[in-house]
């Protein structure tokens, strides 16, 4: 994502017009308060509360790269502007990632580079969708011992490729995050057979908007798409073509936006926890996507960035949202199964979370995401208990994290630095893998209480008028006279 974009106006938040709209802020332990959240400057270190669990404290990485907790390691895998396996320059600008089965236990990682214009490091391939641009995908075979045995480039002539998301059968979805006239589509990319016809040939129906991330319902062959703008919305592509294999998301589809079926044209802002939202689809012209999904009154939200499909679910952040202090951001889920969209975590300050960018679903249940805000960015996790910890931390500089992925053993945890573009793999004492944990972490109650702390007199009015704590506490913090 780019650091520079700022998020959206409160145009619609202010034409939600009810009181579960207004602002609250949060404390330290990440639960709706009347009381201020105290901010962390830029560049200022962030410093976990006493409530983190996780892997323990981060110890400091000696090098001054990359600081883990005790019993992890890392090892670079790959650098910017190193060798190819062709002895082609190494791309720069590593932005989403995904992990796929490769031959004798090795791992198969698909990266993406989110390049635009003159690089030093472009994407030079052999079959470009569009030859004047500088963007694509690379693929990394990692052996067992971690170390790589070969990296090549995957697709190219592309723009800005900064996430995406891994399909049921192999393939990686690398999205364009772009409105460049031409450009503005999600590609499929088969890291088997690299630079292939489908490679560069877009998926038009999946729409023209700037693209983020994206993840497919395996049950149902649906992709839900999340928008780098502001606003944005929140898309799925429904394919003529469900069957699971390269080429038939190709075939055709309909795209279609995210509504709030009781309040149509609501602004995210307005959502709070605790409360699940019914969804209604709104169909769209794929070329006028975004502008489309405003006219017909879709949910607006900031600006969304990762996601993954996860145990019936769909993950995706909102990096700039929320009512506390410089806007830490939001996790949300939507589960298709009930067609409910549920805000599901907002932090009080930096310390909790700060611009959540790419996230996965960790083997063993947690959600982990990764930082881009404008002080140090860091791995962190959410259990299904509600408790929130940090995993790692980028000592080397302000630089985003990006495409965090596990290998599909479990063993291996893999994250880029996106400038300079380096790639770790990570090992240690990791959790053992979990499908029960993990169908835990879809339905959990959001992270400890996430609600308004107000007084026993204010409860009791609270109930009488038949309002909600969170619309009680709303009301008192702005001044409104309730008592």
């Amino acid at each position: 994502m780019d650091k520079q974009k700022h998020s959206m106006d409160r145009r619609n938040f202010l034409k939600a017009g009810s009181m579960g709209t207004l602002a609250l802020t949060l404390t330290t332990t990440g639960l709706f308060s009347l009381a201020s959240a105290p901010s962390v400057q830029a560049g200022q270190k962030k410093k976990p509360n006493s409530t983190f669990s996780g892997y323990g404290q981060l110890e400091k990485d000696p090098g001054g790269i990359l600081d883990l907790p005790k019993g992890f390691q890392y090892r670079i895998i790959s650098e910017e502007g190193g060798r190819l396996s062709d002895g082609r320059p190494i791309p720069s600008a590593f932005d989403g990632m995904a992990a796929f089965p490769g031959k004798h236990n090795s791992t198969i990682l698909v990266r993406n580079h989110e390049l635009t214009g003159n690089t030093d490091y472009p994407v030079i391939g052999k079959n470009p969708y569009d030859k004047d641009n500088t963007g694509g995908t690379t693929a990394l075979v990692v052996g067992p011992n971690r170390k790589v045995m070969d990296e090549y480039v995957t697709s190219s002539g592309t723009i800005r490729n900064c996430a995406g998301g891994a399909t049921p059968w192999g393939t990686w979805l690398t999205c364009e995050e772009t409105m460049e006239r031409g450009h503005g589509y999600v590609f499929e990319v088969d890291p088997q057979d690299p630079e292939n016809k489908l490679s560069r040939t877009p998926i038009r129906e999946m729409g023209a908007f700037s693209h983020e991330a994206c993840d497919v319902d395996p049950s149902t062959g649906i992709v839900y798409l999340t928008e780098d703008s502001s606003p944005s919305f929140l898309y799925r592509y429904i394919p003529v073509d469900s069957s699971p294999r390269p080429g038939a998301l190709q075939k055709g589809g309909t795209l279609q936006a995210a509504a709030i079926e009781e309040t149509p044209g609501r602004s995210a802002e307005a959502l709070y926890p605790e409360k699940k939202y019914k969804i209604v689809w709104k169909t769209l012209n794929p070329e006028k996507a975004s502008d489309d999904a405003e006219a017909k009154d879709c949910i607006q939200f900031s600006r969304l960035e990762g996601s993954q499909f996860s145990a019936g679910v769909f993950w995706f952040s909102d990096t700039s949202a929320g009512y506390t202090d410089g806007q830490q951001g939001r996790i949300y889920r939507y589960i298709p199964s009930t067609n409910q969209l549920e805000l599901f975590y907002e932090a009080a300050s930096a310390n909790q979370m700060e611009m959540p960018d790419n996230l996965c679903v960790t083997p063993w249940g947690d959600v982990w995401f990764v930082e881009d805000g404008p002080g140090s960015d860091r791995v962190m996790g959410i259990t299904p208990e509600g408790q929130v910890y940090q995993f790692a931390e980028n000592r080397l500089n302000d630089s985003e994290l990006a495409g965090p992925t596990f290998s599909t053993d479990g063993k291996t945890f893999f994250v880029n630095i996106q400038t300079p573009g380096i790639t770790f793999a990570i090992w240690g004492p990791f959790a053992r893998r979990n499908a029960g944990r993990q169908r835990q972490m879809a339905h959990a109650a959001p992270p400890a209480g996430f609600g308004p702390a107000i007084s026993d007199q204010l409860a009791v009015f609270a109930e009488h008028q038949g309002m909600s704590d969170l619309e009680a506490a709303a009301l008192q913090r702005h001044g409104v006279p309730i008592l």
